[in-house]
């Protein structure tokens, strides 16, 4: 009878239930996971991502070059696309055949290559933390300047075009300055090697959008991944950063080119396609790389030795300290000048329209000359970007004929006809105040600040244990002469 006691009768559900304290707090907080998960997560995830979306959007209304949707895509939606790129699996298919593992361990290691080399863009990170970053850096350590920009030409570029600005390499330094100095027209993509792979320095470049390369690998299938990663943001129309030149100068001159990435780029280039490809040389230089000492030894090894740079935390902080404690007592002096300059943009249409080539159909080693012609006119008109500056005139007329001291008024007399020589070859020379005679007395200070001259009231010559530091900065600009 429903009235006696039974099942559902009123008397039972009035009982009361003991449960341990524990077991409420744990069913509380799964409880409120799930009300977060269920009603306020997405809806905060909506918030946020449309909050996001305004920012890009007026992100994109003050840059020149836009940033595209490909470089906003979830990373796991690029290792995905990335991995089953056709070219990526055939490359696994190979690989399988040719180590005789099973198929599924290819596609593993594959995956595991993409997680490496997919970078995941925020532009929270980029503008308000890495160029921001990248600003305080570049002013505390170089008075940082512009130098020539042909703004006309610049203008031309077709905006759906996918920008490629090449670089020469002098320091480490150069990813900072020109991330600086081109961070009101473009959010930069680089290739990035294997020295920023440590946490947390590798999450912080992965969120600026760089990719990561093991420039030495000779796996196949990891190079072919490389070259459709590249491709594949080249056709989105990312705009990217590349050194040409491969690794840091040695002796301060310009290198051969080494077209690895850029021949990536270019080797499925359609010209009948919407999107152009366009590069866009970059020079830089500056009155002191900081590594100049390392490098200079390093280009006096025998062939085939390496040289061996190792990252000294007790060196680095006690440089820091130093640095902290001289501008805290008003003695900290800036590295010089650091100056970039644009160069004139290429076209790769008009470039191979006017070579009457199409790269997509030529055979590999016709297609590989081809590319070399392109790699040579790059790497020209980067040489012709790059600036002089105030320390490498004054390197450069101590080095001229037998490097015998010479008086104030001799010296003065060599930089005046050094920079009436670039100028007149159409050169940029940077004269600090438009003053000559200022711009001289700052190369003379800086290198008297580093002991590598001499001035003993009458003459000035060189320190002779560091001719080769000198010659690494006259060599910048050896180049212009010729």
């Amino acid at each position: 009878m429903p009235g006696d006691g039974g099942l559902f009768s009123a008397a039972y559900w009035s009982g009361q239930v003991a449960l341990p304290l524990w077991f409420v707090v744990i069913a509380g907080a799964l409880a409120a996971v799930g009300v977060l998960d269920r009603l306020l997560a997405p809806s905060l995830r909506w918030a946020l991502k449309r909050r996001a979306n305004r920012a890009i959007e007026e992100l994109n209304t003050r840059l020149r070059l836009r940033i595209q949707p490909f470089k906003l895509t979830k990373r796991k939606a690029l290792i995905d696309q990335l991995c089953f790129d056709p070219d990526v699996l055939s490359a696994v298919e190979t690989y399988a055949h040719m180590n005789a593992v099973p198929r599924d361990a290819a596609m593993d290691r594959a995956r595991r290559y993409a997680k490496e080399i997919v970078p995941s863009f925020s532009a929270t990170t980029y503008f308000s933390v890495g160029t921001r970053l990248a600003r305080f850096v570049s002013q505390s350590l170089y008075r940082v300047r512009l130098g020539y920009v042909n703004e006309q030409a610049l203008r031309q570029v077709d905006p759906n075009a996918a920008v490629v600005f090449v670089i020469n390499h002098r320091s480490n330094m150069d990813y900072v300055v020109v991330t600086y100095i081109a961070s009101p027209a473009a959010a930069l993509s680089y290739a990035v090697g294997e020295w920023a792979q440590i946490w947390p320095l590798n999450s912080l470049i992965r969120a600026m959008g760089a990719y990561f390369i093991r420039r030495n690998s000779n796996d196949p299938l990891y190079r072919r991944m490389v070259a459709r990663y590249v491709a594949m943001a080249t056709n989105a129309g990312v705009v990217q950063a590349v050194f040409p030149e491969g690794g840091l100068s040695r002796d301060g001159a310009l290198k051969p080119p080494k077209l690895g990435l850029i021949a990536y780029m270019v080797q499925g280039f359609d010209p009948g396609a919407a999107r152009d490809l366009v590069f866009i040389p970059v020079g830089i230089n500056y009155d002191r790389v900081l590594e100049d000492r390392n490098l200079t030894a390093a280009a006096r090894l025998a062939p085939g030795e390496q040289p061996k740079f190792a990252f000294n935390p007790m060196v680095f902080a006690s440089y820091l300290a130093k640095m902290a404690g001289r501008m805290l007592t008003g003695r900290w002096h800036k590295n010089g000048y650091a100056c970039v300059s644009f160069g004139e943009p290429l076209s790769l249409r008009e470039h191979l329209a006017s070579r009457h080539v199409d790269l997509r159909v030529l055979d590999d080693k016709t297609r590989q000359d081809e590319i070399n012609v392109l790699g040579d006119r790059l790497i020209s008109g980067i040489g012709r970007a790059i600036p002089a500056l105030p320390v490498p005139l004054v390197a450069t007329a101590l080095l001229e004929g037998d490097a015998q001291p010479l008086t104030l008024f001799e010296l003065k007399g060599r930089v005046f006809s050094l920079i009436q020589r670039l100028e007149a070859r159409g050169h940029y020379v940077h004269i600090p105040r438009t003053d000559r005679e200022y711009a001289i007395d700052v190369g003379l200070r800086m290198l008297k600040m580093r002991k590598l001259i001499v001035d003993d009231g009458d003459t000035i010559k060189i320190n002779p244990t560091d001719v080769a530091i000198l010659r690494y900065y006259a060599n910048s600009i050896a180049h212009l002469m010729m």
